[in-house]
């Protein structure tokens, strides 16, 4: 069992209303097609919109979700993957908004995963630095700039991997766009 598996296992699927409005239990077996490891035993283009998350709010499995993607960067996964968790990532701590029965509950969505996502960091840290792939050094970049308090130490990393960011990354123009959604911590 590798550390997808594992975080999904210890997530209660089943008690969580999905954005479909059924059981977010389908959502797990998503999750396990995107890292590959479902029943094709290669990774699958799977879409969690109106499921986890949408442009206008996140879903009460967002906060599971956050976890899964942090255990999918920690685990050994093939490049696209790593990718697709990241991208996944992001809409989780670019959230906007929690859906009504969650909000009723008292819960957070958007500050919830990020505040997940913020134990990530070095995670997060190592894929901007490790130069692996453009897309995803990027990807990271930008969720650091949301979830990282330490502005400083995100201005180092800007400068020594400016050769590898997007424009947007090196400029700061992410940090305008994505800080300016999500209260100072």
């Amino acid at each position: 069992m590798g550390l997808i598996e594992m975080e999904i296992a210890g997530q209660d699927w089943t008690g969580m209303l999905c954005g479909c409005g059924s059981s977010a239990e389908h959502v797990a077996l998503d999750l396990l097609r995107l890292a590959g490891r479902g029943p094709l035993g290669e990774p699958s283009h799977v879409s969690l919109e109106d499921h986890v998350w949408s442009p206008a709010v996140l879903w009460e499995p967002a906060p599971a979700v956050t976890s899964v993607t942090l255990a999918a960067l920690a685990d050994e996964v093939a490049p696209t993957v790593r990718t697709s968790f990241l991208d996944l990532l992001q809409r989780m701590v670019a959230g906007e908004g929690t859906d009504w029965e969650s909000a009723r509950r008292g819960l957070d969505l958007p500050e919830l995963c990020q505040n997940l996502a913020a134990q990530g960091l070095w995670l997060l840290y190592e894929e901007v630095m490790s130069n692996r792939s453009l897309p995803a050094a990027g990807t990271a970049f930008e969720i650091l700039t949301v979830v990282e308090p330490d502005r400083a130490r995100l201005q180092r990393v800007r400068e020594i991997a400016a050769d590898w960011l997007p424009v947007c990354c090196r400029t700061g123009l992410c940090d305008d766009h994505l800080r300016g959604r999500i209260p100072d911590r």
